[in-house]
């Protein structure tokens, strides 16, 4: 498929078309959010599903192809958030700690992205390695722990950083993660026939639902990165596409499936906005939530959903 048609099929998809609407929800104020205990379950039915699909191809992957893989993403996981703290002392005003939390958020990725990425894949006909899920939980934390030891140097009070990081290890993403891995490779194909029914059949509704609320809460982020100024909405665009871009030749470069480069830059290129909070609200506490934040949710997390996905799928189509 040529960059346009990839662009226009994951435009008119119900996960992104339900984003958007909740993002115009957020601009006239009408309140159509779930009910926290509805986002909490849909929470913790996208990670455990992921997880248990991921663990099911992980169980008949081989060991060859995997270390690869999992090198090429923790080398991500150590250099993204380098380079967005270089990008970000050049385009904003931001000072260190501010710098070192946005950072953190765009070296760690998106629960959301990805799975709207594997979604679009499928749809595109693109098959993708089982164990990406792995990917996933690898890259969840390397970023974070990088970003904040870029700050340390700069704070009086380092306590929260045990806190910070037992957050990131002991968070629900990781552990739902490796849980559904565990699950997934323990009962393989088999056991998963059982309950394909749920974790299958109606994954796509419920990413849609899932992306209408994210839609309300990106859309009221806005207003914060506009407070900044123009050059965090430009590192906010192009810091995913650079990011992605390297994660895109590497996934090749290390033998994967141009499905598997594509969802490999897709993570590389998302930014987090669950795990990476939770850290950094705790060992960084002085950074301002609404620039990490409305950059990451307000303007990367659309950017990748409506742009970066299909841009990305198109890169490791044009190199593979």
């Amino acid at each position: 498929m040529q960059a346009l048609d990839l662009a226009v099929a994951n435009l008119t998809s119900p996960p992104v078309l339900a984003f958007v609407v909740g993002v115009l929800a957020a601009a006239i104020r009408a309140d159509i959010r779930l009910p926290d205990a509805v986002y909490q379950g849909i929470s913790l039915y996208l990670l455990l599903g992921i997880g248990i699909k991921g663990g099911v191809g992980l169980r008949e992957a081989e060991l060859t192809a995997i270390v690869p893989a999992v090198g090429a993403t923790l080398l991500l996981g150590v250099s993204v958030p380098l380079v967005a703290v270089g990008l970000l002392r050049v385009l904003t005003p931001l000072g260190p700690i501010d710098r070192a939390a946005v950072a953190a958020h765009y070296g760690s990725t998106s629960l959301v992205t990805f799975t709207a990425g594997l979604v679009f894949l499928e749809a595109s006909g693109l098959p993708v390695e089982g164990f990406a899920a792995t990917l996933l939980a690898v890259l969840e934390v390397p970023g974070i722990v990088v970003a904040l030891l870029l700050a340390r140097r700069y704070l009086s009070d380092t306590d929260g950083w045990g806190h910070a990081l037992r957050e990131v290890v002991t968070g629900r993403s990781i552990v739902l993660l490796v849980a559904g891995l565990l699950i997934g490779a323990g009962t393989g194909a088999a056991g998963y026939a059982a309950v394909e029914p749920f974790f299958g059949g109606i994954f796509v509704g419920v990413l849609t639902l899932f992306l209408l609320e994210m839609g309300v809460v990106a859309g009221r982020r806005l207003p914060d990165v506009v407070r900044v100024g123009p050059g965090l909405v430009a590192f906010a665009i192009g810091m995913p596409i650079l990011a992605a871009s390297a994660g895109v030749v590497l996934g090749l470069a290390v033998g994967l499936s141009v499905g598997g480069a594509a969802i490999l830059g897709v993570l590389a290129g998302s930014a987090s906005y669950i795990a990476a909070p939770a850290a950094v609200r705790l060992a960084l506490p002085e950074a301002n939530p609404g620039i990490y934040l409305g950059a990451s949710l307000g303007v990367t997390f659309p950017f990748n959903l409506a742009v970066g996905i299909p841009l990305y799928t198109w890169i490791a189509q044009t190199l593979g």
